[in-house]
């Protein structure tokens, strides 16, 4: 996505002329929709089935894009409410940026790349011009003045990656990757790059760059892009991440199976896009439904771990340009807010009843079912935990054309079974903590409101277990919290010592202060309660300066827990 920078409005419009026509490619018209939905009276689907042990991909985040020099910075406010996670926020874990041709420009972006690190989210860069001085003009169809990085100047560019990477760096802010092009593929206002061009890059100069790469970030997910890449084992060895855009991706086209023969141990990311169109107010209902229904399929068909929306403040996007959250935004909150990052999507019966859509998610003991009824009725739908006979209560949350990601009271699962009414056009969320308890059977219970004091109860004592993924200049570490006692924790605080030479940069599923020395975790609004043999998963990302031993040793409120 680009636009004019002296004239935002008028060459924005001119290039989402194309990009409308095809975004709409992969959906189902509204009035066919209408025709086909059921009707007034309540309707019974087939049971959606969801197995807590059948995983499939980690979620990675969802999110959106700020471009200061196109759209204009978003405020403080505005930060806060795209990337905080509790009630009237979007819940956005991902912030995508643009990597500036001049290094004068690259501080555009740096107030709020450093404010979404500050709440927990993971930051990402996409370039769409090299330095002029390293670019060549060519005659590309009826293009005269077509933009290519001239290949003498490929180096030199790996370098200028490098240098973004380690400006945003020593400012604050890690990024977890960086993209070789944004969209080589539709470049008619920026920089043309065949899929041959990106794998000599990967091969022969990629491998320097001090991040994860990205690559190829095709306008429509165009396979002819990235099926280069996974076919040639050097430039595979040096990207990390394959992303795509899905603007007028087919859903026939989501799945990649060559990426589920050849990808292993890389990520796969969708990292741009807007549905159904840029035409239409993000406010419009129920066509925002469309939204849902699109991520939906993103998540379960095309088994991507992310899901990021082109720029996060926009009249069609997820934020109106008050501030506000939009429609399509509450749609993106039904995932965001409570499918965090390290959470893994698990099996469900995707599409229980005509229009009706289902998937799920597990992060340590917590169940996320997200449902989409798109009918003009309300309808009846169970859901099923397979292997459990599971009873407790369970916390949801509902948009219609009325409300926005409104918490509902609590709703009673019994012997692994929930029953629950979809009013007719809505997006549901459904969160439980699912809690192994002496019996077989596990049990399930809502998180509550976290207490300002936080207790360990009688009988206390707490395991972990820290894990670690290393590269060069960072690492990943994930930490299973457990409680080894017997009464419930009500609000926790995990404390710890990083090394000499690690400084946390992001996290997940907690709030980590400070981000070196000696670490206190705290549990967010989703995950204060642990009951007896319950366990939560959260984690951050960090550098480190050659360091990477592990803390020696951690407390849960103040008590030693056992280190596993």
């Amino acid at each position: 996505m680009t636009q004019d920078r002296n004239e935002p409005v008028r060459d924005e419009r001119r290039l989402l002329t194309r990009r409308t026509v095809l975004t709409t490619g992969g959906a189902v018209p509204v009035l066919t929709v209408a025709a086909s939905v059921l009707g007034a009276t309540e309707a019974s689907a087939a049971t959606a089935n969801i197995n807590p042990s059948a995983s499939r991909q980690t979620i990675r985040g969802f999110g959106g894009m700020a471009h200061a020099a196109w759209i204009g910075d978003l405020t403080a406010a505005q930060r806060d409410t795209a990337f905080g996670a509790g009630e009237g926020k979007l819940g956005f874990s991902l912030l995508r940026i643009p990597v500036g041709e001049n290094q004068s420009d690259w501080g555009r972006d740096l107030a709020t790349a450093k404010r979404a690190v500050e709440l927990g989210a993971t930051v990402f860069a996409s370039p769409w011009n090299p330095p002029a001085s390293m670019i060549e003009t060519f005659t590309r169809g009826s293009q005269t003045n077509a933009k290519r990085l001239r290949y003498s100047s490929y180096g030199a560019y790996a370098q200028h990656l490098n240098d973004f990477t380690t400006y945003m760096r020593n400012n604050g802010v890690n990024l977890y990757g960086i993209s070789v092009q944004n969209e080589p593929d539709y470049a008619a206002d920026w920089t043309w790059w065949t899929s041959a061009e990106i794998v000599r890059f990967l091969r022969e100069n990629a491998g320097v760059i001090g991040t994860r790469v990205i690559a190829p970030e095709s306008f429509q997910y165009v396979k002819s892009m990235s099926d280069p890449i996974l076919n040639d084992p050097t430039a595979l060895a040096n990207v990390d991440i394959i992303g795509a855009h899905l603007y007028g991706t087919s859903y026939a086209n989501f799945p990649y199976p060559l990426f589920k023969q050849k990808g292993a141990g890389k990520e796969l990311w969708m990292t741009e896009v807007y549905y159904p169109n840029s035409s239409d107010s993000g406010d419009l209902w129920p066509q925002a439904l469309d939204v849902a229904e699109h991520i939906h399929h993103a998540m379960v068909d095309a088994e991507f771990q992310t899901y990021v929306w082109w720029t996060i403040r926009r009249s069609y996007g997820p934020m109106r340009e008050d501030g506000q959250i939009s429609k399509r935004g509450a749609m993106m909150a039904h995932f965001a807010r409570f499918v965090r990052p390290g959470y893994v999507r698990i099996d469900a019966t995707a599409n229980p009843a005509t229009n009706v859509f289902v998937s799920a998610y597990r992060g340590g003991n917590t169940v996320v079912i997200v449902a989409v009824n798109k009918n003009t009725s309300a309808v009846s739908q169970q859901f099923t935990l397979a292997n459990t006979t599971a009873s407790g209560s369970v916390a949801n949350w509902l948009t219609d054309g009325s409300r926005n990601v409104a918490p509902q009271g609590a709703l009673t699962m019994s012997n692994g079974s929930l029953t629950v009414t979809l009013p007719a056009r809505s997006a549901m969320t459904f969160v439980a903590n699912l809690t192994d308890t002496s019996s077989p059977s596990p049990s399930i219970s809502v998180s509550p409101s976290v207490s300002t004091s936080p207790s360990s109860g009688g009988g206390g004592g707490a395991r972990v277990a820290y894990t670690m993924s290393t590269w060069n200049t960072g690492f990943t570490a994930s930490i299973t919290i457990t409680n080894t006692g017997t009464s419930t924790i009500n609000g926790w605080t995990l404390g710890f010592t990083l090394p000499s030479g690690q400084s946390i940069t992001s996290g997940w599923n907690a709030t980590f202060s400070p981000a070196s020395g000696q670490v206190s975790a705290r549990n967010v609004n989703y995950n204060g309660t642990l009951a007896p043999g319950a366990s939560v998963d959260i984690g951050f990302q960090a550098t480190h300066t050659g360091n990477t031993a592990e803390p020696a040793a951690f407390t849960l409120n103040g008590i030693p827990c056992t280190v596993v």
